[in-house]
């Protein structure tokens, strides 16, 4: 069976780059598809005797309200379908058009930040439906092909939920694209113990240090206890998903313990989760 993704969000957001990304990775990609024809599309990839396996589609905003209704009828006819929405803030997306110089799809009649709230508002009930919601505001093209190759370079079992966990400093801003924000700066900080502060929460020493504190303990059996709630519930709400950030000061030292504690609850529970430090080395 197929794989199906459905690219779409706000005009210079990256829906180009990103249907870019996922042709080197060798996917079936058709850009600015009419949406009258996206069924006839999945007939024919899905005829016997086709060799395609994964399928990408660009659905422009001038479509979306075709596509919203249906979605509905393809999700429920084939098995896995996702929708990739990308979105940027308008300051960066009315840049990007001063740059580009080219006219909003949106601005026959109005500027380009009329056009924005338009398309954003036209939006949102696609936006709603989205597996996966990408803000490429501080993305560059570099940034948002690691993005994608992550989350569709390697193809998780149907019926798994692909989960990440995140280690990052509040002081260097919060994450996009999570899903799940977890603070841990109420736990003793490494950094003002002499010897621990040069070091990281990979080292020995930073671990121990973390983990040995009773509200660590206690921290980590009341997450067990949420997962018991929140991750049934997301597969049963077919989440395809999922991204766990975890925080502390500086992203060093007690995010990344608890980050790689986390991620070795998850393996317990069957699940496969990339563990990633994103301010480790700042």
């Amino acid at each position: 069976m197929s794989s199906v993704v459905l690219i779409t969000g706000l005009s210079g957001a990256g829906s180009s780059q990103a249907a870019d990304v996922l042709e080197d990775m060798g996917w079936f990609v058709i850009d600015n598809l009419p949406t009258e024809l996206l069924d006839k599309v999945i007939d024919l990839v899905h005829a016997k005797g086709s060799t395609i396996e994964h399928v990408a589609l660009v659905v422009r905003a001038q479509g979306v309200e075709d596509v919203a209704g249906q979605l509905m009828t393809l999700r429920s006819s084939l098995d896995d379908v996702r929708v990739l929405f990308l979105e940027a803030s308008d300051d960066v997306l009315v840049r990007r058009y001063e740059d580009t110089r080219r006219r909003h799809p949106m601005g026959r009649d109005s500027g380009v930040v009329e056009s924005i709230a338009r398309e954003r508002a036209s939006l949102e009930p696609l936006k709603a439906e989205a597996d996966i919601v990408i803000d490429t505001s501080d993305l560059n093209v570099h940034q948002l092909r690691d993005r994608l190759t992550e989350l569709f370079g390697t193809d998780a079992p149907q019926g798994v939920m692909q989960t990440t966990v995140m280690s990052f400093g509040y002081k260097h801003g919060l994450p996009l694209d999570v899903d799940l924000v977890l603070d841990c700066r109420f736990l003793p900080n490494p950094h003002w113990v002499d010897e621990l502060r040069p070091k990281t929460g990979r080292d020995r020493a930073v671990r121990r240090y973390v983990l040995d504190n009773p509200q660590t303990e206690q921290f980590l059996e009341r997450l067990d206890h949420l997962f018991d709630v929140v991750l049934p519930g997301y597969v049963a709400e077919g989440k395809s998903y999922l991204t766990i950030a975890v925080g502390c000061t500086g992203g060093r030292h007690r995010s990344v313990v608890v980050a790689d504690e986390i991620a070795v609850r998850l393996r317990r529970r069957g699940m496969e989760p990339r563990v990633k430090h994103r301010d480790v080395k700042r």
